[in-house]
């Protein structure tokens, strides 16, 4: 294993940085040409779905102020707070820092309106008078009366382009009294931010207890926190890194207990595969735990823990694979027709360094300095977006799509040196993108 030193020149981290900085140019520059040529790639400004709107908000006033703490003090906190204390107080951290970056927007346009569109998933709640029907008649409303002329109706954007799990949720929220954008919202923004917590429970768990501390601080302070804030696919990321931290407990017990914390991780692995279609490439890690740690009795418990739920969901009338083939064709007539792949394929890779920010760029390169089981991570999450991308069923939108994965690249930043130096730079990016631009999620 390799080691980064406090004295190595930092000209690789400009050139890496540098580097990501052409790509969006690149991006932004040929998609505006791409536009101007009567392409409508239906970007407001090239490659994020965003449009140009400098504003501040009530949020603006916390999320500067949270941002210049961690930067300033998370480090060293970081480094000497008991275990406990730290994962709650990250989460806690994280979470201001969400709602914050939300808040810049105001109450209703960057909360409360962000799940409670024409487009999203509370829209279609009140359609649904049995979870039992729904689930029943899910696939009957994917296709839109522009792919099949016959349908009297169908779900929503969100809704039908997902599998039931993700409705499912905001479905029982109604059912709780939490159906509404902003009580939602507010949830979202909870369960979406832990995943900073379940990333470093994770490393914990794989014995690496030093780096989950180093960290922490960068994911406190996420870009991606602007669409975490307030976007389903925040709770994904996080739903998922829970699913993989729970494996990696589950390598490092022995016995019964061992075996109950396997069986609560493919519970929530399975069920991710019920959140987004997308999230079956959420399957690299936890194999990449399993590989790295060499620990194989929890395969069982894991996979008993996804047929539980796959079982469920079929039993009750979803078929994963007729909704997928079906999202297919469906996207093969949407917006998504008009956006070309040439284009998209590495446009993409601009869009998400919005939400990875310059830290991740600069430590790209130092992933053989990290410790294997985190360097192996990071591979993960870079081969599940290489796969993602490839595909061609992610056509822009991926600064929100590819939180999931996202959330697992920031592990490299534990192999730079001077956090201090690169935390108010990731900080810096998330304000520019949520002070200069209205961001669609």
């Amino acid at each position: 294993m390799g080691s980064v030193t406090r004295t190595e020149p930092h000209r690789g981290d400009v050139a890496a940085v540098s580097a990501v900085v052409v790509l969006v140019l690149a991006a932004a520059v040929v998609g505006r040409r791409l536009v101007a040529g009567g392409d409508d790639i239906f970007l407001g400004w090239p490659p994020l779905l965003a449009e140009w709107l400098p504003h501040v908000g009530p949020g603006t006033p916390a999320a500067v102020v949270v941002a210049v703490a961690v930067a300033a003090w998370g480090p060293g906190l970081a480094g000497r707070l008991a275990w406990r204390p730290l994962l709650w107080g990250a989460w806690a951290a994280s979470a201001v820092w969400t709602s914050s970056l939300a808040l810049v927007d105001g109450w209703e346009r960057g909360v409360v309106e962000r799940l409670s569109s024409s487009q999203e998933y509370l829209h279609d709640v009140p359609r649904v008078t049995s979870v039992g029907a729904m689930l029943r008649e899910f696939a009957d409303h994917i296709l839109t009366t522009q792919v099949d002329p016959a349908q009297t109706w169908f779900w929503t954007t969100h809704v039908g382009g997902h599998p039931p799990g993700a409705f499912l949720l905001f479905v029982w929220l109604d059912r709780l009294g939490l159906g509404g954008g902003g009580a939602a919202g507010v949830v979202v923004i909870l369960a979406g931010s832990s995943a900073c917590a379940a990333v470093a429970v994770t490393l914990r768990a794989l014995r690496q207890e030093d780096l989950a501390r180093r960290v922490l601080p960068f994911s406190v302070l996420f870009p991606g926190a602007v669409w975490v804030g307030v976007s389903a696919d925040g709770l994904f990321a996080a739903w998922l890194a829970w699913g993989v931290a729970l494996v990696a407990v589950a390598t490092s017990l022995r016995g019964v207990r061992a075996d109950l914390a396997a069986l609560a991780a493919g519970i929530l692995l399975g069920y991710a595969l019920y959140l987004s279609y997308g999230l079956v490439l959420g399957a690299l890690f936890p194999i990449t735990v399993l590989a790295a740690t060499r620990r194989w009795r929890p395969i069982a418990g894991v996979l008993v823990g996804v047929l539980i739920v796959a079982a469920a969901f079929t039993a009750a009338g979803f078929w994963w694979v007729g909704g997928y083939e079906k999202v297919r064709v469906i996207y093969a007539a949407s917006i998504a027709a008009s956006r070309p792949y040439a284009y998209f394929v590495w446009a993409n890779l601009a869009a998400v360094a919005f939400a990875l920010g310059p830290a991740v760029a600069a430590a790209l390169r130092r992933i053989p300095a990290l410790p294997r089981p985190a360097a192996l991570l990071v591979l993960a999450a870079l081969t599940a977006i290489a796969l993602a991308d490839l595909s061609g069923m992610s056509k822009a939108e991926v600064e929100r799509i590819w939180l999931p994965f996202a959330v697992w690249a920031v592990v490299a930043c534990g192999a730079l040196p001077h956090p201090r130096r690169w935390l108010p730079a990731q900080a810096a990016l998330a304000l520019a993108v949520n002070h200069l631009l209205l961001t669609v999620w």
